[in-house]
């Protein structure tokens, strides 16, 4: 039970990390309290998306921000006692989100955006997962002029950094999805993301790799990490024996700035929840393609289980109980405005985003704190960063030149 390295967190971000090193030569334990892919990485929508080079900003428009404060719309959700805990984050975030700091923090973030289909590609085929794949792109759908317009000129400008997409007219739109209920304005087709049928199972075939090429995957609680002793940190495993190893990566997603504030790291992460569902299809009206309702604020998504629609974020502490009206409202403009039927699933999913101020992941060391690595922080493309992720940090840590400037994303900046 000894390694050089020991990586908690068994999704997207941690499994990826886990292949990385291992490539690298160094004996990995992969560590969770479940199996891989059951967290945050189960429930997202399964884009892969090469189009995200501007992280989400939070709209600065008084009418967006008077609108979002009733708590009544489709894409943003609150817990009152949430923010009041969470306002030094989210204040932090919203000055971010103007249009300077904004440009110059999405030119960072473009460039470790722009490796994620290679880097997902290359790990697709190794575990041989391309039965996963779905449709190739998808569709941003506008539902007035005004807003599709807008779409398109930011679709223009984001070709700068190399990605492709293709404007679609309302009669565009209605031959390529002709099962639509209502009638859109149009819609940006963004050509060049990977669509997967099933996130959960995507992980899962990577931590197979991983296992079938001698990885071990742990059942164990991170929470009972301790300081490294003469040269180890040690870790319970669920069946009482002690792992060790050499240094330790964090990729816990919403729960690893509690870990690390233990050991003197506390980066100032707060919370987007999100949720999904599955509906049955209505018989010989199929969803073509994976699908934003950009306006509304949903994701439906025709996967492996059902037509999967995901919600935006609802901002709430990560121990609060599911809140899911924002799906019951989603659901019902769903079921009137898209070829969804009846629900498949006994109860909604909830998941949690780790998100942080300045909207960038967190890679690299720990500062003061040897042995230790930060992987998390990702937002809304932890599954589409996962193993872009895993690439840079094993090249940290083995002392090889990461493609990217790392600088943006080290534990130790500024998040302001």
């Amino acid at each position: 039970m000894k390694y050089d390295v020991a990586v908690l967190g068994a999704g997207m971000v941690g499994v990826s990390c886990a292949l990385h090193l291992q490539s690298c030569g160094k004996t990995v334990a992969l560590i969770d309290r479940r199996e891989p892919g059951r967290e945050t990485s189960f429930g997202n929508a399964g884009i892969i998306q090469r189009e995200a080079v501007e992280p989400y900003e939070l709209p600065r428009r008084f009418s967006f921000l008077a609108h979002a404060a009733t708590n009544r719309r489709l894409d943003v959700r609150y817990h009152a006692g949430a923010l009041a805990r969470m306002a030094g984050p989210l204040y932090a975030y919203y000055r971010n989100s103007a249009q300077a700091s904004h440009a110059a923090l999405s030119r960072e973030y473009a460039s470790i955006i722009a490796l994620s289909l290679e880097t997902h590609g290359e790990l697709i085929k190794a575990a041989k997962a391309e039965a996963l794949i779905g449709s190739k792109g998808y569709l941003s759908l506008f539902r007035t002029e005004q807003e599709l317009h807008k779409a398109f000129a930011k679709a223009d400008a984001r070709m700068q950094f190399g990605v492709s997409h293709r404007k679609l007219s309302g009669a565009d739109l209605a031959r390529e999805e002709p099962a639509l209920h209502a009638s859109f304005a149009g819609a940006v087709h963004w050509t060049d993301p990977e669509t997967i049928r099933s996130p959960g199972d995507l992980v899962l075939a990577y931590a197979r790799f991983f296992t079938e090429r001698g990885g071990d995957l742990l059942l164990g609680d991170a929470a009972s990490l301790q300081h490294p002793q003469a040269g180890e940190w040690q870790i319970k495993a669920a069946d009482g024996s002690t792992i060790r190893a050499a240094e330790v990566v964090v990729a816990l997603g919403p729960w690893s700035a509690i870990l690390t504030r233990r050991f003197g790291y506390a980066p100032p992460m707060f919370f987007k929840r999100g949720y999904h569902m599955h509906y049955a299809a209505q018989p010989g009206r199929e969803l073509r393609h994976w699908m934003i309702d950009a306006e509304m604020g949903f994701v439906l998504c025709p996967m492996k289980d059902g037509i999967r629609l995901t919600t935006g974020a609802e901002l709430a502490l990560i121990d609060k109980p599911p809140t899911p009206r924002q799906l019951d409202a989603a659901e019902k403009v769903a079921q009137r405005d898209f070829p969804i039927g009846a629900r498949v699933d006994a109860a909604p999913w909830m998941g949690t985003r780790p998100c942080m101020p300045d909207m960038k992941p967190v890679i690299g060391a720990v500062p003061a704190t040897p042995g230790m690595w930060c992987a998390f922080g990702h937002g809304h493309q932890g599954f589409t960063l996962g193993p872009a992720t895993g690439e840079l940090l094993a090249a940290q840590m083995t002392g090889r030149k990461p493609r990217i400037d790392m600088a943006p994303f080290a534990p130790g900046r500024s998040f302001s």
